[in-house]
């Protein structure tokens, strides 16, 4: 047993130090050619009442997940109670800060320990999710798109321009690097699929995968369609005001507007995406170059909008962070609480 702890911890640090590592580079670039003595004045004279009604919106976010979650698995003749599906979320988003994209595993797991919910269906389920969001969040980029046409512009060439000067070299190649891995793995796996049969690993990889998909399948037999829709609206405008308030935190993007908050939104979730270590570095660059964008297409100053978007980050990254770890850290004793044998 130890000889096989080793390798997998082994891993985990290494991806661990990964993830710090690009939260480094990104934050570094960030960081590099701003005055950031007039950073720190910005926050120095931020309002941060507007902070605590964000992070109400931010909390509010994690309950109508965990509601949400039971419509999907109610299908599959799953009950479980509120709480429980809190409490394995906020574990799951805790993990996340230890090692990125870890959290959804975790959350499947800590679900199990306390009620019983197999975890590959528990896990289609939370796949399920990420499509539901990743439509919400197209609905929130196409009105970006409709209100700041300008800003996105700005923003795609301000983000190219970045990327020209960072990675000089052409990655063209490993897309098709990548595509010939996969037709391979494809082609050795139907060369020697009689063979896998044999194996027990084989089995339990098909049954995961059937697991997965009934997960996926929940959405159709879902019996409150209607809940599930304004729960889903519920998420993501709960995200909206989490990320909007704080423009009225800076004096200086008090008279933003729900358009430049949608704007916000869409770039902050677009940096959030990378996998560094709680989204540090990749958020705060993304909100560099988001504001950066706002101002240009504003007629202000782009300099001043770079610097605005990291005093910005600093405040909201932070913010985000702290509910984490409060709420993960609270997720421990409750699920050990209610652990079934």
């Amino acid at each position: 047993m130890l000889e096989e702890k080793k390798p997998s911890l082994l891993k985990n640090v290494v991806t661990v130090l990964i993830s710090i590592a690009i939260a480094g580079v990104f934050l570094w670039v960030a960081l590099r050619g701003l005055d950031f003595d007039k950073i720190k004045l910005s926050l120095r004279k931020a309002n941060y009442l507007w902070v605590l009604f964000a992070a109400v919106f931010g909390v509010s976010a994690y309950i109508f997940r965990a509601v949400r979650w039971n419509l999907l698995l109610e299908p599959m003749g799953y009950k479980i109670s509120n709480s429980n599906s809190l409490w394995s979320l906020s574990f799951g988003y805790l993990m996340n800060l230890t090692i990125p994209r870890s959290g959804e595993v975790a959350r499947s797991t800590a679900l199990y320990g306390v009620e019983k919910v197999p975890v590959d269906k528990s896990f289609g389920t939370i796949i399920l999710e990420r499509v539901v969001d990743l439509v919400c969040m197209g609905i929130f980029a196409l009105l970006a798109l409709v209100f700041k046409y300008d800003a996105l512009i700005a923003f795609y060439k301000s983000a190219t321009q970045q990327k020209k000067q960072t990675q000089p070299q052409s990655d063209s190649n490993t897309i098709y690097i990548i595509l010939g891995c996969i037709v391979l793995v494809l082609i050795l796996f139907f060369i020697f699929r009689k063979s896998l049969q044999k194996l027990s690993i084989y089995n339990k990889m098909i049954n995961f995968g059937k697991g997965i998909f009934e997960g996926l399948k929940s959405i159709l037999n879902l019996r409150q369609k209607g809940k599930f829709i304004i729960l889903t609206a519920g998420i993501w405008i709960c995200y909206f005001f989490a990320s909007y308030l704080v423009c009225f935190a800076l004096p200086e993007t008090s008279n933003f507007t729900p358009a430049d908050g949608c704007f916000i939104l869409v770039v902050g979730t677009l940096g959030m995406i990378i996998p560094a270590s709680g989204g540090i570095g990749a958020f705060n660059l993304a909100m560099k170059f988001g504001f950066t964008a706002l101002f240009i297409s504003m007629g202000k100053d782009a300099v001043e909008g770079g610097e605005l978007g990291l005093a910005y980050s600093f405040i909201t990254l932070p913010l985000q962070i702290i509910i984490m770890l409060v709420m993960g850290l609270i997720s421990i004793p409750m699920l050990a609480k209610n652990r079934k044998i």
